[in-house]
């Protein structure tokens, strides 16, 4: 982290590869732009994960993995429906640590092949909804990928153009 913090808007973050959009946690199910989203991107497989002590099994273990840096071969897309937390992204430019704040109604999208984490806030409470696009993966590459076809395809496509 930067310190003081310093702070990137929505585009710079879309410059990256990183969607986010604003539903309505408390009716959701019936929410258009939802389905349209889903639609788009080809999601038709949710699932929704708890992170508390209570709820989430390994608490510690879990979380400690969760904070590894590490890419995916698929989106990684979340949307928070109760509580908070940060995922953080490597600026692709300089390698430093963009964290992005996410809160009840935030839904976000971080691509293939990005450098990412996520630990959970001082409330120590999220839950999510997970979107997959076919059978559910959630298999982490840990860093170094930098060889890996993921991480080659988003540097050309987000890092050339910017």
């Amino acid at each position: 982290m930067t310190s003081p913090p310093q702070f990137v808007d929505l585009d710079t973050l879309h410059k990256f590869g990183v969607n986010y959009w604003k539903i309505d946690a408390e009716n959701f199910q019936q929410d258009t732009k939802l389905a349209q989203i889903r639609k788009d991107r080809h999601y038709d497989y949710e699932d929704q994960v708890t992170c508390s002590r209570e709820k989430l099994p390994d608490y510690e273990e879990t979380l400690a993995k969760f904070f590894e840096e590490h890419i995916h071969s698929d989106d990684e897309t979340r949307f928070v429906i109760d509580g908070s937390g940060y995922f953080d992204i490597r600026d692709p430019h300089n390698d430093r640590w963009i964290r992005i704040e996410v809160v009840k109604d935030d839904m976000i999208s971080i691509p293939p092949g990005l450098y990412h984490r996520f630990t959970l806030d001082a409330k120590n409470y999220i839950k999510a909804n997970r979107y997959f696009s076919g059978v559910p993966r959630w298999t982490p590459l840990n860093r170094p990928q930098d060889d890996n076809p993921h991480r080659v395809k988003y540097l050309s496509t987000y890092v050339a153009s910017t």
